[in-house]
């Protein structure tokens, strides 16, 4: 059997990674609300309203399961990561409790309003609650890089030891909040964080969007939703290339062994950059790979004959898993890339709508959005796998070295490899029904789709029209209660 140290990694690796399936896409369509809810507010036009009302279902619905399916983390680190939890209690418990206060409370506050209030409170009252919840929702995602960033790059701390029936113990405690919350790589990773909030959910609604087209329904409301999503698409991925690039520069200086294994750099010295490739670790080497010949010191040092601190420089204890951290990396860079080409080359194909009628192209649309989540996914996998064996990095505190914390120091004594595996097995077979109730439901709204009733700019509608108008609104109001 798996040690207990592998075991528990696997397992908060597998409910961390369902988990970010529903935060950054909650981030992204929070955004779009705000532009629906800004031009219905502008305009008048009641398509916009309709447009609202359907991204506003898919949002409360992906809110509620990444609330859920975030409780259960923190639990863990109770139950597996004891250790862990007393060393950086003081820490986390600042975060997370700023978390819940300056997020939480705000985003699930407004989002009753924006949920049940459409015809309780006034087009103004409304949008400003999107903005809240658009808000709470990137307000939430500081506090939680802000306590994962200081893992990587602890500030504003020393160690405490303390006596605990008759054991020491040594606590990291909190010196300076503000340093911990700037510390050397929050702002760049929250910033990389967000925009890649934003390119989900971009990518989200142009594939439910071209769907509609290629189906020959609801083709106002896609249209305008596409072209809303590729503006911000051709945006944030452009933008992903600049925070990319600034979040790199940071771990050069902050992170030397993690920046090694993201590019495959074994031996200190001028370093190339692969787009591709398999690592060897045994012979130190990368195989049937396609590299610039110094374009990794070129991107650090601005320089091609610049070294680069290689993988050599840090013994075997030290050094974190190659071949996983790299493939990841180049998963993720590589699908901005594509992201990029795909958003920019199809704005000038907005004129004159010929992006619409370019079935090939709108299918491309409808599955991009799984690149867009795998995206998401390989970038936390390279950036948690790259810092190990540290679950909490060494650091320099005022001139003083202060040793960091090993992710074999942070288990808890008491949980052996049995439970952590029936765990696994438990959880596994609870999130997949909780993912095939996620998948039932928002196929259920996509399919029902937009209220198109309304859509006709609301004006002139027989007696007729506005009953069936009113049914839907019903409707709508009791699917969005069931998602609460």
């Amino acid at each position: 059997m798996p040690d207990v140290e592998l075991l528990s990694r696997l397992q908060f690796a597998g409910t961390v990674m369902f988990h970010y399936l529903f935060p950054p896409l909650t981030i992204g369509l929070g955004l779009v609300l705000v532009v629906l809810e800004g031009l219905w507010l502008r305009t008048g036009d009641r398509g916009w309203n309709e447009a609202a009302r359907f991204w506003t279902k898919v949002f409360a619905l992906n809110f509620a399961l990444g609330v859920a399916t975030g409780i259960v983390m923190e639990f863990e680190f109770g139950t597996n990561w004891a250790a862990y939890s007393r060393f950086v209690g003081d820490v986390f418990g600042s975060a997370l409790a700023a978390e819940g206060i300056f997020a939480f409370f705000l985003e699930s506050g407004f989002l009753a309003v924006l949920v049940f209030g459409w015809d309780r409170v006034g087009p103004r009252m409304h949008f400003f609650s999107a903005l809240m919840v658009f808000l709470g929702s990137m307000f939430s995602a500081v506090w939680i890089v802000v306590a994962n960033s200081w893992q990587q790059t602890p500030a504003g701390y020393h160690l405490v030891e303390h006596v605990i029936n008759g054991e020491t113990v040594v606590r990291a405690e909190i010196t300076d909040f503000w340093a911990l919350v700037f510390n050397p790589s929050s702002m760049e990773r929250l910033t990389h964080v967000l925009v890649g909030g934003m390119i989900l959910g971009s990518f989200f609604v142009m594939s439910v969007s071209a769907y509609y087209l290629l189906r020959g329904r609801h083709a106002q409301f896609a249209k305008r939703c596409m072209t809303i999503g590729m503006v911000i698409g051709a945006v944030f991925s452009l933008l992903a290339l600049l925070t990319g690039h600034e979040q790199a520069s940071t771990v050069v200086h902050t992170q030397p062994a993690k920046l090694a294994a993201l590019e495959g750099h074994f031996k200190t010295g001028p370093a190339d950059m692969y787009l591709f490739g398999w690592p060897d670790e045994a012979n130190e080497t990368v195989k049937y790979g396609l590299a610039i010949p110094g374009g990794l010191s070129f991107l650090v040092h601005w320089d091609f004959d610049e070294p680069v601190t290689g993988l050599d420089t840090f013994g075997e204890e030290d050094r974190p898993p190659v071949w996983l951290t790299f493939q990841t990396y180049h998963m993720m860079v590589g699908l901005g890339m594509l992201f990029i080409v795909l958003t920019v080359g199809s704005l000038p194909l907005l004129r004159g709508g010929r992006v619409f009628r370019m079935r090939w192209l709108l299918w491309v649309y409808v599955f991009a959005v799984l690149g867009a989540f795998a995206a998401n996914q390989a970038g936390w996998v390279a950036a948690e796998v790259g810092r190990q064996p540290w679950v909490v990095y060494p650091s320099v505190q005022n001139g003083v070295e202060i040793p960091g914390l090993r992710t074999s120091e942070g288990l808890s004594g008491a949980v052996g490899s049995g439970h952590v595996l029936w765990s696994i097995v438990m959880f596994g077979v609870i999130y997949l029904m909780l993912f095939a109730v996620w998948v039932y439901v928002l196929n259920g709204k996509i399919q029902h789709g937009p209220d198109e009733g309304q859509l006709d700019g609301g004006e002139g509608r027989d007696l007729v029209g506005a009953a069936a108008a009113l049914a839907g609104h019903g409707r709508s109001l009791t699917e969005a209660r069931g998602t609460r």
